[in-house]
């Protein structure tokens, strides 16, 4: 079927896309600035389904969260505190292994670990609570820890990033989720996460995990202060690291939520502005075979859309999302299996459970098995 395209800007890019060619720096940018958002969609949903037809991925996780306590003050964040702020809390293990216990079932094959950067917690006592969760949960695989825990951590701990990772990998951390990365330009990075990692540290840091077989996911936070051109840029970073190491599985595009943060002034992400970074998104990262698009984030309808806009994976059912409910999010804080599975089967794709590194899972009605 023919389609037509009226912004003339795209009408060379769809000529790369059919042909798979890879878009340039300039291709990116003349997305972002178009807003024939249907042609968009539609060229991204041509790659889509070149890569998985009408499959849409999700797993069944939970979320935990392990401290609000972080020395960063980063002006994106509304759930980082300070030690001394009575509203903050720290975990015990024990605490953090009973949340894990929770609502839990053989169902959940994911916990996702992520928290704070708490002045006190140790590498020692990150490395005790994963292998208290292992001996607790052998089946589970750990996703946790973002690029910029680890960098913090190996701080702490006066030891070199690839040390960290290791002696994590060794106490049972299977992956990471990839988060932290928000935009890699030093000049926007100086504005709303001085804080942090640099850009390059981020990058470094990825490429050492995968370089010692761990996998991650990877993202990009938008809708603040940076510009068109930022966000090409940032693509095209992850981009030339997945050429070297294969080791991104996933892009998850994250909307800016500014409530509670410094930067409240700022007005919310459209619909709009969220589908046309899912699809960017998998028109520009060629090599990084799955393009999430995060419910909890981008609410579950806007989600259900993107699944035509490039977006070929769902998230998960989730259960106590607590960074993005403190900076305003008003969806659920968790979706029960048979909801997603409905949400994609509306959207005219075919659900497929897998496990976190995309690996099949079947169930019957007493177990789940992951065809490997």
């Amino acid at each position: 079927m023919e389609v037509f395209i009226e912004d003339p800007r795209l009408r060379p890019i769809r000529e790369k896309v059919e042909a798979g060619q890879r878009l340039s720096h300039d291709d990116g940018v003349a997305l972002y600035r178009s807003s024939d958002i249907l042609a968009i969609g539609y060229l991204a949903n041509i790659v889509r389904e070149r890569l998985h037809g009408d499959i849409t991925y999700f797993n069944v996780n939970r979320h935990i969260n392990p401290t609000d306590v972080c020395v960063a003050s980063c002006r994106l964040c509304a759930f980082g505190k300070q030690k001394r702020d009575p509203n903050s809390y720290t975990m015990s293990l024990e605490q953090v292994w009973e949340t894990a216990g929770i609502g839990y079932s053989e169902a959940v094959t994911e916990f996702h670990i992520v928290g704070g950067l708490h002045p006190e917690l140790s590498l020692d006592w990150f490395c005790q609570m994963l292998r208290g969760l292992k001996e607790r949960f052998p089946q589970v695989h750990l996703k946790a820890f973002t690029m910029v825990e680890i960098g913090y951590l190996a701080k702490r701990a006066h030891i070199s990033i690839r040390q960290t990772l290791e002696q994590l990998r060794d106490a049972g951390m299977d992956s990471l989720p990839g988060g932290g990365a928000e935009i890699f330009r030093d000049s926007v990075r100086r504005v709303i996460c001085d804080h942090k990692l640099t850009g390059d540290e981020w990058l470094e840091t990825a490429r050492t995990a995968h370089e010692l077989g761990l996998h991650s996911n990877c993202t990009m936070l938008y809708g603040h202060i940076e510009n068109d051109d930022d966000r090409v840029d940032h693509l095209e970073h992850l981009r030339a690291l997945q050429d070297d190491t294969a080791g991104f599985q996933t892009f998850i595009p994250l909307a800016f939520h500014p409530d509670n943060t410094a930067l409240h002034h700022i007005d919310k992400t459209t619909g709009f502005l969220d589908l046309k970074n899912i699809s960017v998104a998998r028109l520009m990262l060629d090599n990084i075979p799955h393009i999430k698009a995060y419910w909890i984030m981008m609410t579950p309808k806007i989600a259900q859309i993107a699944l035509r806009f490039g977006a070929d994976d769902i998230d998960g059912t989730v259960t106590e999302e607590k960074i993005y409910h403190d900076a305003g999010a008003t969806t659920s804080q968790n979706m029960r299996r048979g909801d997603l599975l409905q949400l994609i089967r509306k959207a005219g794709r075919e659900p497929l459970e897998r496990d976190t590194l995309y690996r099949p899972v079947t169930r019957s009605e007493t177990a789940f098995t992951v065809l490997v």
